[in-house]
């Protein structure tokens, strides 16, 4: 069985970490945040593992329970969000370079190999280096900081300006830079990454905006080893009844990149490598109900479920309200 870390919040508002393996849970003794304890274990060079095994065990508590209460939080944050980094890595994955070949394809409306094609084959052919070696450099992204993290249960809103707001079911690494600068991750959660699709599909240099954008975390973060295969369902939901449904495979078996690789291509910039810092690094996905010309709307529930993770990630979409923006000379 896999460790699996978790972030609640009682009806007081007092915070605790709980550690699941398998159907038992129970409270972590003394520690309010999975990053309190993530420091601690690196203070001390031991395994998260070992941290909470060093910890005791607290109350046992039902996570089923407490996250149809809406008690459970996104399993990283951090006291100031500008200290969270919401990036990611596109193209990843065997077979995502379809969808995403048509969409500029299509832009492009040219019969010659699109960027996006050629990305993929090339990550295709050197994203997972042998040991020591460097690998091809992935398509990078950033989304914004821990302002635009949603946890579990909460709207994901797309701008008043936004074209489109659509699903992205995928694996996401969660990190902190340790004081040595080193980063050091924690472990996969399960995540809705949460894109503008019709902006992206106007031009592929507008990708950039089309990912600024919220992104959702489920509340387990899976410690350890990551698994090569991870197999799930992502599904829209309207007025309670599924209008579209899609299986998502992620995990290296089922990528052209290694997590090594996309971690060094993440990590090579002493930006990212800034004590203290968080970082949420999403791995890519090939599963869009985009493609299959689903078009979302307000109220839609967005929801990606994946095992060895044992919750959902479920979302509902709706618009923000317009934001009138003046620049003023001083």
């Amino acid at each position: 069985m896999t460790l699996r870390l978790l972030q609640h919040r009682a009806p007081s508002g007092v915070r605790s970490v709980i550690a699941a393996l398998g159907d038992a849970a129970h409270i972590v003794p003394g520690y309010a945040s999975i990053r309190a304890l993530a420091l601690d274990a690196i203070a001390r060079r031991i395994s998260l593992s070992a941290a909470v095994e060093a910890a005791g065990t607290g109350d046992a508590i039902d996570i089923a329970a407490a996250f149809a209460a809406g008690e459970l939080l996104a399993p990283i944050d951090h006291d100031d969000d500008a200290h969270v980094q919401l990036t990611g890595t596109g193209l990843t994955h065997l077979g995502s370079a379809e969808g995403r070949d048509k969409m500029h394809r299509e832009a492009a409306a040219v019969e010659k190999q699109t960027d996006s094609m050629r990305m993929f084959l090339e990550g295709l052919e050197g994203g997972k280096p042998a040991p020591g070696a460097v690998g091809q450099q992935p398509e990078w992204f950033y989304k914004g900081d821990g302002s635009q993290l949603v946890g579990p249960g909460e709207p994901l809103d797309m701008p008043a300006f936004a074209k489109d707001g659509g699903e992205e079911p995928e694996i996401a690494g969660i990190y902190i830079i340790g004081d040595d600068g080193q980063p050091y991750r924690l472990g996969l959660a399960l995540a809705n990454e949460f894109s503008d699709h019709v902006t992206e599909r106007h031009n592929y240099l507008w990708l950039a905006h089309s990912k600024l954008r919220q992104a959702a975390l489920g509340p387990e973060l899976l410690v350890g080893t990551p698994p090569e295969h991870i197999e799930g369902a992502s599904r829209i939901l309207r007025d309670g009844a599924t209008i579209w449904e899609r299986p998502f495979l992620s995990g290296e078996g089922n990528m052209s990149h290694s997590f090594a690789n996309l971690e060094h291509h993440h990590f090579k910039y002493d930006l990212f490598r800034r004590p203290g810092d968080v970082h949420v690094h999403f791995f890519g996905t090939a599963t869009l109900s985009f493609s299959d010309g689903i078009a979302t709307q307000e109220g839609d529930v967005f929801e990606i479920a994946a095992a060895p993770f044992t919750l959902p990630v479920r979302n509902p979409l709706q618009r923000a309200e317009p934001v009138e923006v003046v620049v003023q000379a001083l």
